[in-house]
């Protein structure tokens, strides 16, 4: 059978691309073709490689704040790779309209809340500071709104008596490293519909 291509963007560690690419084996509908960031440095490259999986690194810093030539950059790698599929896995930068445009309906993200609650950043404190007795993570397509797209999985947490937002983090980061791997082999076949872990 011929395997999707899934390239991967990432900023840091890269703990979700890293069960991304040990879950793609056996039977699994897709390959890894590509692992790019931002940050030449970020711990996700050497991560990747060691899985021998290709690598690319386009630093965001020179273009202050051009996201467009940044984009345009960017885009070199992914097309030589020619993806099937964009799996975000920790990628810290805000991507523009014309650039998801092109990879519509192909690109997924991972997002530590209960979408659409909590779009953006600092998640769990957001989630602790309401009271919300759960929380978890959203694996969604992306679309030029930020952390929005049709839901393609979810896995809930409970929220403990004590918890802290770093306490909750880790919790759910163990949900993501389940609930992006079941997304993506389904995504990957052909069926878009949802997923609920728990």
């Amino acid at each position: 059978m011929s395997h999707k291509r899934v390239a991967m963007l990432l900023s840091g560690g890269g703990s979700n691309m890293v069960a991304l690419v040990d879950s793609m084996t056996g039977d699994h509908p897709a390959r890894p073709c590509l692992v790019l960031s931002n940050d030449p440095q970020a711990g996700g490259l050497v991560r990747a490689a060691e899985r021998g999986v290709p690598t690319a690194a386009v630093d965001h810093r020179p273009f202050k704040g051009d996201r467009a030539a940044f984009e345009a950059e960017l885009m070199k790698p992914l097309l030589e790779a020619e993806p099937d599929i964009i799996c975000l896995a920790g990628f810290m930068r805000v991507l523009t309209a014309g650039f998801v445009a092109q990879w519509q309906g192909r690109m997924l993200n991972i997002h530590p809340s209960l979408l659409p609650k909590y779009k953006g950043l600092h998640t769990h404190a957001r989630a602790l500071e309401a009271g919300d007795g759960e929380h978890g993570c959203t694996v969604h397509e992306v679309t030029p709104a930020l952390d929005d797209g049709p839901i393609l999985g979810q896995a809930r947490v409970a929220i403990l008596p004590g918890d802290t937002p770093e306490d909750l983090a880790a919790r759910v980061l163990v949900q993501e490293h389940r609930l992006y791997p079941a997304v993506l082999r389904r995504f990957a076949a052909g069926d878009h519909s949802p997923i609920f872990l728990t």
